[in-house]
């Protein structure tokens, strides 16, 4: 076990790695970004940025670096300058950007003009970067300042601010999701082909087949919009909280921030991502469940004359969780990345609208940021995963 979880543990660093490469390079290339506002100002009007501007700007965001010194700088902080080695400075000529560029109109073939960097003016030296601000690098926990949303203030403080509502919306549909789930998908597999199978796996297909954003319409619409309209108990869909207090049927005056009121808003997100979870979290469960009780040690327990709820739960259940495990354990990364339609549809404030917004608004820091701790989690699931198929098949050994 030693061995392999020291094995494990390179090939995460490696992993990880990989992931903050590719997700740093696809931001990067991606179109739009800090600049893109300013020189659509600058060609629509007569608002002209001069050369010191465009320089000033491209160093705040260090676009006038190139992308493998930007991409170092994030990961691990470094280079902050040139490289000391025992009191003496070694790479201070290092050209690790451009300050300058020159720019000019190029026709493609079809006729759009645009402008395009056809040289380099002015280089940036690794001397130069001795007196700029940088972060400590997101491997060490820090993942610099935000660029839109919160303009100059840390990721960190973002992220916190939005973590317990996603650890709070995530935490109870998973677990409201298992709760169900499981013995449903249990259920249907030992009654197979009875009514109650029949009804609950139309009712399962068609959970799995519509997408979340559908259910999130559905329920805004037949529990809130309608009902508030018609004068009935309604629930409120939008945000963590209401901004003033209301006045819900059967409930009456409800204070606003209040234990109740949030209650009140978490509801329907709660319920749309348990529906969808246990649709398809109760198939899997049936499928396995399906295939172990037609095994042989299954029919031998019978046979035995052990009692039924024992064959289920002790020999059936405990193996047909194998497979099970992969989709539950990958329920981790979820819990801090969040559900980005469901957030989105509910405005709900939590992580997964928080990287719609960061998309939306090109803030790259706030984006690698999260997609980087979702890559974190993902092989550390896959470790748990690994770990939890010895403890439920002592068949399985780790080496």
């Amino acid at each position: 076990m030693i061995n392999y979880l020291i094995r494990r543990f390179f090939q995460m660093i490696l992993v990880v790695f990989l992931s903050a490469v590719a997700s740093y390079a696809l931001l990067n290339l991606a179109p739009g970004g800090p600049l893109t506002g300013l020189r659509q100002i600058q060609q629509n009007s007569r608002f002209r940025l001069t050369e010191e501007d465009i320089s000033r700007i491209r160093a705040y965001f260090e676009l006038d670096l190139y992308l493998p010194f930007r991409f170092s700088r994030w990961l691990i902080g470094e280079p902050r300058g040139a490289l000391t080695i025992a009191g003496n400075d070694y790479l201070s000529d290092l050209k690790v950007g451009c300050r300058t560029e020159i720019q000019a109109m190029v026709q493609d073939p079809s006729g759009n003009i645009s402008m395009k960097t056809i040289a380099c003016k002015e280089y940036v030296y690794a001397k130069d970067l001795a007196g700029r601000r940088t972060s400590r690098g997101v491997m060490f926990g820090d993942f610099g300042n935000s660029w839109r949303l919160n303009r100059d203030r840390p990721v960190n403080l973002l992220l916190e601010s939005r973590l317990k509502n996603t650890l709070l919306l995530m935490g109870l549909s998973t677990i409201f999701a298992l709760l169900l789930g499981v013995p449903l998908g249990v259920y249907s597999a030992v009654k197979q082909y009875s009514k109650f199978d029949y009804f609950f796996t139309t009712l399962a297909f068609m959970g799995t087949s519509m997408p979340t954003f559908f259910f999130g319409i559905m329920a805004v619409l037949l529990l809130s919009i309608l009902p508030y309209q018609a004068g009935w108990f309604y629930l409120p869909a939008g945000s963590a909280t209401a901004v003033r207090d209301y006045i819900v049927p059967g409930l009456g005056t409800i204070n606003a921030g209040s234990a109740l009121d949030r209650t009140m808003h978490l509801i329907l997100p709660v319920f749309v991502l348990t529906i969808v979870s246990v649709a398809g979290w109760s198939r899997y469960i049936r499928a396995s469940m399906l295939e172990v009780l037609r095994q042989d040690y299954v029919r031998t327990a019978r046979a035995k004359g052990l009692v039924e709820n024992m064959v289920i739960m002790k020999h059936a259940l405990r193996n047909g969780l194998i497979p099970f495990i992969t989709l539950v354990v990958f329920t981790l990364p979820a819990l801090i990345g969040g559900a980005i339609i469901t957030e989105t549809i509910f405005s709900w404030p939590g992580m997964g609208r928080l990287y719609f917004l960061a998309l939306g608004d090109s803030d790259y820091p706030v984006a690698m940021a999260i997609l980087f701790i979702i890559a974190v989690l993902t092989v550390i699931a896959t470790l748990i995963r690994d770990i939890l198929y010895t403890v439920v098949d002592p068949r399985i050994r780790l080496s």
